[in-house]
């Protein structure tokens, strides 16, 4: 991720390897599930099965985001704080995919 400015790399290591309630390892297969599902070039990702429709839906439609979809999280055993490092991990994979595409159009402009 040499392509970014510091603050940005500051950001994903805080969110994908900090200290947290989920495991690091989960943040950066959301994050990469995500990511990848937005078109960047990640590698394969370890997402357990109960959290792909909800990682893809933010990565997609984020704003589709129902009370239903938490809901069902916190039935499969989420905590909130769980769910709410998913939603930012899907989000930042989501955000970083569409730097990444305008970054390269960017380039290719040049």
């Amino acid at each position: 991720m040499n392509l970014y400015p510091d603050n940005v790399k500051r950001l994903v290591e805080s969110v994908l390897h900090g200290s947290g309630h989920t495991l690091p390892q989960l943040r950066q297969a959301v994050e990469a599930t995500a990511a990848r599902d937005g078109g960047a070039d990640r590698g394969e990702a370890d997402l357990p099965a109960d959290l792909l429709p909800y990682v893809q839906k933010i990565s997609r439609h984020a704003y589709k985001v129902t009370d239903r979809d938490i809901e069902g999280l916190k039935a499969a055993g989420h905590t909130e704080d769980e769910i709410y490092e998913i939603t930012v991990s899907a989000a930042l994979g989501a955000a970083l995919a569409r730097l990444e595409r305008g970054l390269s159009v960017l380039k290719e402009s040049d």
